[in-house]
């Protein structure tokens, strides 16, 4: 029985781990449906369209999937996404913003309101926390692009804001309209990044210990289950013990 155990468990591991690559691959090809309808359906020529096939790549989703994407917008038979913010506050007062596309505005909103509320947080005003957040470009490359010094050179001459550079590699920041010019010259220096992305940095932050993580942790991935939710952030701060504790 224990053998059927083990066995039953890394099935349903497996499982998860399968819905949530179907989803991300779900998400990243709706972000490149929507940049291609927005502007021009040549990455090339459409710097937003450029930088969600980057990412959609670096996660490993298919050539086909991708072009897929791009045909559907298009092919006029898209649907129509709006983009939308969500701002809020989850367990021990942790900042959160959701970013989500959708097509049923009234539905995604009561869907992130409840979210929020069966998880100890609450959805608040737009800015209600966007103020403790800067909107920034980061790229990120392993530890084998290259040394710290290196790196800080390559991405002062590619006219990045700042470097990050640790065992894991190397996380470089730059500003939100700068991403897809400071990206390309630091393909020329470094080659491929890992990940190239618009996100919401944290300009401050709010400390949690374990039980403090575990409770955000299964309001994010509630979150994240949505549909219609791209992507969320939060403004934690953990210590090292307490992340590998999780």
């Amino acid at each position: 029985m224990a053998g059927h155990s083990k066995w039953a468990n890394i099935q349903h591991r497996k499982g998860r781990q399968d819905a949530a690559r179907s989803k991300l691959f779900s998400k990243l090809s709706k972000e490149i449906t929507v940049a291609a309808k927005m502007g021009d359906p040549d990455p090339d020529k459409n710097p937003r369209l450029r930088l969600a096939v980057k990412e959609a790549k670096s996660n490993s989703v298919p050539k086909d999937v991708i072009e897929r994407a791009i045909k559907k917008a298009t092919g006029g038979d898209a649907e129509n996404y709006e983009e939308i913010r969500y701002e809020g506050y989850g367990p021990n007062g942790v900042a959160v913003i959701v970013e989500a596309m959708t097509d049923n505005r009234n539905r995604t909103a009561s869907n992130v309101r409840s979210t929020f509320g069966k998880n100890g947080g609450n959805l608040g005003e737009t800015g209600s926390v966007a103020f403790m957040f800067e909107r920034k470009g980061e790229i990120v490359y392993p530890a084998t692009a290259g040394s710290a010094d290196d790196v800080m050179m390559a991405a002062i001459e590619a006219g990045a804001e700042d470097v990050e550079s640790s065992d894991e590699g190397h996380v470089i920041w730059c500003a939100d309209s700068d991403l897809n010019e400071v990206s390309s010259a630091l393909e020329e220096a470094l080659g491929e990044s890992e990940s190239t992305k618009l996100v919401w940095r944290p300009s401050t932050t709010t400390e949690l210990d374990l039980d403090g993580m575990q409770s955000l942790m299964k309001l994010v991935e509630a979150l994240e289950d949505d549909d219609d939710v791209q992507r969320v952030t939060t403004n934690f701060e953990a210590s090292d013990e307490v992340m590998a504790q999780l």
